[in-house]
């Protein structure tokens, strides 16, 4: 090859490679709402109760971190994949210390296993009992505003330009707490209205606080998930859809995904100049259960589990006595019939990252 083609080549891969460098917004921190698909650590710190959760305990953790973190997974959450794609460090919980230390320069972790999009107040008027732990995202927001006030110097807007939120997801507990308490599912349709106002107001109010990259998950195909197949059986086999799933809690889960994006559209008209993009995990938990990285027979079984069809039982859960762990974690893509594996997790970011990072805006300093 002549010496002018090499310099061409060179030149040329020198620009693909300039192009791949900035093709990527350069994030310098992540804020994160939310309930256990993102809880890095917050419920084991909010008091005896929490710490005797699960979370707290091993096999929690077992195969990434060795030791439970409180993340309420076998390893690594979409959270901390989302990090790594932005080469930020693991997000630190709130509650694990200082909070104007340098441990949060890049980001702070609110999300809290167990938590509401609604307050304690909208359950307790309905006669429905909320774990003592409950953080609502009005007390998330509190959290984020002072930590604010003791980070940001000058205007919030300037601090939060290169910051992306994750609002969530966060909605399903609202719900659960309903179904699982007994409530017909003609009352616990009337609360999506509420839960999805919820959101949106909380994404209003980052928004009013500076934040120009926010992302709204919807939830999952929850009629997929061991627990709810386990607590919830029909004898109708017309009941179920071809993945062996629950058609009537999916549907469910995809009317308040409808109405979660027409008031992301309506936040998205009250704030033209700010990227309002909404996470598809509904699909992107699609995705994983069509792809060929997992055992089938496996699909919808958890891997930390004992008992019936779905290797789940709710009085035996996975983290009590004598509850194994079955041996290849990766074959599997529920944990605990409740939460993934952290393949699973994995997954899901291959299909959410690039989606979501797409359609951002980017401040560059």
């Amino acid at each position: 090859m002549s010496t002018t083609k090499t310099l061409s080549l060179l030149v040329l891969l020198l620009f693909v490679s300039l192009v791949h460098a900035t093709d990527q917004c350069p994030f310098n921190s992540i804020y994160q709402f939310g309930d256990s698909i993102a809880d890095t650590g917050n419920l084991i710190r909010t008091g005896p109760v929490g710490a005797r959760s699960h979370a707290a305990n091993y096999p929690y953790g077992q195969t990434y971190f060795h030791q439970a973190t409180g993340r309420l997974s076998n390893g690594l959450l979409m959270i901390d994949y989302l990090a790594r794609r932005l080469d930020l460090p693991f997000l630190n919980p709130y509650l694990n210390g200082n909070t104007t230390s340098s441990s949060f320069k890049n980001g702070v972790n609110f999300a809290v296993s167990g938590s509401t999009a609604l307050n304690s107040s909208f359950f307790a008027a309905r006669n429905l009992h909320v774990p003592e732990t409950n953080t609502p995202l009005s007390t998330q927001l509190a959290w984020f505003k002072s930590h604010l006030r003791s980070t940001c110097q000058g205007p919030s807007s300037d601090c939060l330009k290169q910051s992306l939120f994750m609002m969530g997801e966060i909605g399903g507990n609202d719900y659960n707490y309903g179904i699982f308490q007994g409530k017909p599912m003609e009352e616990i349709r009337s609360y999506i209205p509420h839960v999805v106002g919820a959101i949106t107001a909380a994404a209003r109010e980052v928004i009013r606080a500076g934040a120009v990259n926010v992302v709204v998950p919807g939830n999952f195909p929850v009629g997929c998930f061991p627990i709810y197949l386990t607590s919830f059986p029909v004898k109708d086999p017309k009941a179920y859809d071809d993945k062996g799933c629950l058609k009537h809690l999916n549907e469910f889960a995809m009317d308040h995904n409808n109405q979660l994006q027409e008031a992301i559209a309506s936040l998205r008209k009250e704030f033209p100049n700010v990227a309002i993009v909404y996470g598809d995990y509904y699909n992107a938990f699609q995705y994983v259960l069509r792809s060929e990285g997992f055992d089938k027979s496996m699909a919808l079984k958890s891997c930390c589990g004992i008992g019936g069809a779905y290797n789940y039982d709710g009085k035996r859960p996975c983290g009590a006595a004598g509850v194994p762990v079955c041996q290849n974690p990766n074959k599997f893509i529920s944990w605990d019939g409740v939460h993934l594996t952290q393949k699973g997790y994995r997954f899901m970011s291959k299909f959410l990252n690039n989606q979501i990072l797409s359609q951002t805006k980017c401040s560059r300093a």
